[in-house]
């Protein structure tokens, strides 16, 4: 009897679990109202405060920030690239993630580690907002709101001695902040060196783990102790000022930084050809570096003399000595009019040895086409002194990134106490001249004048031009006067120069700080805006 009752008493009981699904099933479905409404659809203005509270998180950027720019465009990008994105990024994480597995598998004798399932899931995140800011160094700053509700699947499976365990990662959820630095900027594609990567505040993380097949996150603790301490680990490595750099290539190479100094000694010049309908010519020389934007440097005329001596002395910073140039003009100076060019050549700084004092003698050429007959005919000779001096190693910017952030040293034989003030005019914009618009700026310091070339018909010129003063003591209660200035050539006009703006900059801030670059706005002017970059650098 005992027996019978036994298998009766568990027959029932699967009998009655049966009936109790099925009527509970019938019950939930059938309890259900009848009567649901579709939900009401009401403008946000409409929203009371609290409504408006629980729908923040939701939504985006750009409607909550006003300095958030929309990126329906990258999102849709992303939308339709994902499908190869998904797989160049999976491959790049095995590649990187391969090297550094093998390498740590031996302490914790394990066999092996191998991804046996990697995919990021056919979701792709998006962007909610992007804002960029402006500033005025090499460099470019974005923020963007990321959210990612990913279906991934990221099995990785690991043997250690004859047993298997698998780790599933499924149902990926990221919503983070990051700030994205691009510099420096470089002229050399992809025009940055860079890619400094910062969390702006703490991410929001939630994923699913499978370990053995089972749900991992499901053990009462573990959820949030995991969210928590990835959130830590995370906030600790990325979160501003802390980054993750990533480095697209050298930026020593791709922003051709000094390596060297050129000294060289303009010393005479003879047998020059006669200009003037006097007999006589009143040369100068005039030298650049080509594809340099510096200004070229003269040395002082000499009037009425053939076969002039200077014995003046310049210096030039190199920067790719393989293929710079440097370009000696003579040109006849002219009171009224432009002045004629007597001849020109060139030293190749290849052909230069390092550190090794060299008199050249140049003949003066018609142009630099060896093929031109008119080459042949005699123009007179140049004679300089030429020195290459290359940065020694402990010399050299050891962070190159920051070097152009950084003051360089005075040069020797600044005075004691003194030192060098750089003024850089880099760049104007929004210039508006009543009858033209040909902008240079006029520098006034301490009654010395200053002036960068003419860029004609530019409402936003850029001259990236310097200029040095030497000074017996520092500039801290100076100032200097810095005026833009339109001027035409055309016949018949009433006001042939007017001024654009004027700005007087004091220069006690760039003594205490060694370095500023700032954007004024003009005096004068409706939206002119200029920037200048000043320097004050001290042999100590």
């Amino acid at each position: 009897m005992g027996i019978i009752s036994t298998i009766l008493g568990v027959f029932g009981f699967g009998i009655g679990i049966g009936i109790g699904v099925v009527i509970g099933y019938f019950l939930f479905i059938y309890s259900q109202p009848t009567d649901v409404k579709d939900p009401e659809m009401r403008p946000l203005l409409e929203k009371d405060s609290k409504s408006l509270e629980q729908l923040l998180p939701e939504i985006p950027f750009w409607i909550k920030n006003p300095d958030y720019e929309r990126m329906d465009w990258l999102n849709k990008f992303i939308e339709y690239m994902w499908p190869s994105l998904d797989k160049a990024i999976c491959k790049m994480v095995k590649t990187i993630a391969g090297p550094i597995i093998a390498e740590q598998i031996p302490k914790y004798k394990i066999d092996s580690v191998d991804f046996e399932t990697l995919t990021l899931g056919c979701l792709p995140p998006t962007f909610q907002g992007m804002k960029v800011y402006n500033t005025e160094e090499k460099e470019l700053i974005m923020e963007l709101g990321l959210k990612w509700a990913a279906n991934p699947n990221i099995l990785v499976a690991a043997k250690a001695f004859g047993l298997k365990a698998t780790v599933q990662v499924v149902d990926l959820q990221v919503f983070a902040c990051p700030r994205i630095t691009l510099k420096p900027l470089v002229p050399t594609f992809p025009c940055f060196a860079n890619i400094h990567v910062s969390l702006m505040e703490k991410p929001h993380v939630d994923f699913g783990v499978k370990l053995l097949g089972a749900d991992a996150m499901s053990i009462p603790g573990v959820y949030r102790l995991v969210q928590e301490l990835i959130k830590d680990q995370v906030a600790n490595m990325y979160l501003w000022p802390k980054r993750l750099e990533v480095q697209i290539m050298d930026p020593s190479k791709a922003m051709k930084k000094p390596v060297g100094i050129l000294n060289l000694k303009v010393v005479k010049a003879m047998k020059l050809k006669k200009k003037d309908l006097l007999g006589a010519s009143d040369p100068y020389v005039k030298l650049r570096l080509r594809d340099d934007k510096l200004p070229s440097k003269k040395t002082t005329v000499k009037h009425k003399n053939l076969n002039p001596e200077w014995n003046e002395e310049f210096t030039f910073v190199i920067k790719d000595p393989e293929t710079q140039v440097l370009e000696l003009d003579v040109f006849d100076w002219e009171q009224v009019g432009t002045h004629d060019k007597m001849g020109l050549n060139i030293v190749e700084l290849k052909n230069l040895t390092p550190e090794e004092p060299k008199t050249l003698t140049l003949d003066l050429l018609k142009n630099l086409n060896p093929n031109d007959a008119q080459n042949e005919k005699s123009r007179g000779q140049l004679v300089v002194e030429v020195n290459y001096k290359p940065f020694k190693d402990d010399q050299m910017p050891t962070n190159v990134e920051d070097a152009d952030d950084a003051v360089q040293k005075a040069p020797e034989g600044t005075p004691d106490g003194g030192g060098l003030l750089v003024i850089i005019v880099h760049e104007a914009q929004d210039l508006e001249g009543k009858n033209h618009t040909n902008p240079s700026v006029r520098l006034l310091f301490r009654g010395e004048e200053r002036k960068t070339k003419v860029v004609k018909k530019n409402r936003d010129p850029r001259w990236d031009e310097e200029f040095q003063f030497t000074l017996d003591e520092p500039p801290t209660n100076d100032r200097v006067h810095v005026e833009v200035i339109s001027t035409s050539k055309r016949m018949g006009l009433l006001h042939p120069k007017e001024t654009l703006g004027y700005v007087d900059i004091y220069l006690s801030d760039v003594v205490s700080n060694k370095r500023i670059n700032e954007r004024y706005h003009l005096i004068d002017s409706k939206n002119g805006r200029l920037q200048i970059e000043m320097q004050w650098r001290t042999a100590g």
